[in-house]
């Protein structure tokens, strides 16, 4: 039975995760499918054994050894995956690769990425963050660099959290804003590494101030050790020059889930002005 770890992974994550593993004989049928999946997904089990140089039996021991009953359900959970795209070791952009190439490579890329980070959020910690924001009296988003941007984009929402929001863009004045805050106000500071100086220090800044820190992280570092609470947003993010920034997109989506959700907990009444405002707005526009 699969671990809940390999639940929250794709099956090709798993089977990268779990190739070193195998027999050898195994490995050869691992190798073939990460190498092309999408090729894979055209053999049968037959098939599947001739272009890996092994026998049927392999096939079916190395599917129960990456968590599955049987050839049939692990050929519909490769096809779900390749079904979200190019898996990430597919989609790496080249010099000599065409408009089209890098169209459908950064495409598949970012759907594999947020569908990585959607697989891999813990329903428990959105709903603890929009417990938390909904008791606040004002909230102050900070980040840098492309974080700075998903701050930014969580303040224009406003509205849908229902307290005055800020996102200063300077390094001061977010240390200011912090230092300011009181036990009413929760501080939202965004990292896709968690290690990010400024950002830490104005984190530390609110809890010293007595308020409440969320942090929005990729990956595990000194924000999400020292906030009150830590939603991970995990992608496939590298530095490679022509990997697209997909982190920021996953921060976006995380704030949209936060503010709706406290938008919803704050009844009818809250979202009624919304309503208005945007009708409202609307007609502004004209």
């Amino acid at each position: 039975m699969a671990s809940e770890s390999d639940q929250r992974s794709t099956v090709l994550e798993t089977i990268a995760a779990r190739r070193d593993g195998l027999r050898a004989s195994e490995k050869a049928v691992a190798d073939l499918i990460l190498q092309d999946p999408v090729r894979a997904m055209d053999f049968n089990m037959a098939g599947l054994a001739d272009a890996a140089g092994v026998s049927e039996p392999t096939v079916m021991r190395f599917c129960s050894a990456v968590g599955f009953d049987g050839f049939r359900s692990f050929k519909i959970t490769l096809a779900q995956t390749i079904a979200l795209g190019l898996p990430v070791t597919l989609s790496a952009i080249h010099q000599g690769d065409s408009t089209d190439d890098v169209t459908e490579k950064i495409f598949s890329h970012t759907i594999s990425s947020l569908d990585r980070a959607r697989r891999n959020l813990i329903g428990t910690s959105i709903t603890k963050a929009v417990d938390l924001l909904v008791d606040a009296r004002e909230i102050i988003f900070v980040g840098a660099g492309a974080s700075g941007i998903v701050a930014q984009d969580a303040q224009q929402k406003f509205p849908l959290f229902g307290v005055p929001c800020q996102a200063p863009t300077d390094y001061h004045q977010q240390f200011i804003a912090a230092t300011m805050s009181d036990a009413s106000t929760v501080t939202v500071a965004i990292s896709n590494t968690g290690r990010t100086n400024t950002t830490i220090r104005v984190a530390e800044a609110a809890k010293q101030a007595g308020g409440s820190v969320i942090s929005i992280t990729g990956d595990e570092g000194p924000l999400s050790a020292l906030a009150d609470l830590d939603i991970r947003a995990s992608t496939f993010e590298d530095t490679d020059y022509y990997t697209p920034t997909v982190s920021r997109l996953a921060g976006l989506v995380i704030v949209d889930i936060l503010a709706t959700g406290v938008a919803m907990r704050r009844g009818s009444d809250g979202l009624e002005r919304i309503r208005v405002m945007k009708e409202r707005l609307a007609q502004m526009r004209g």
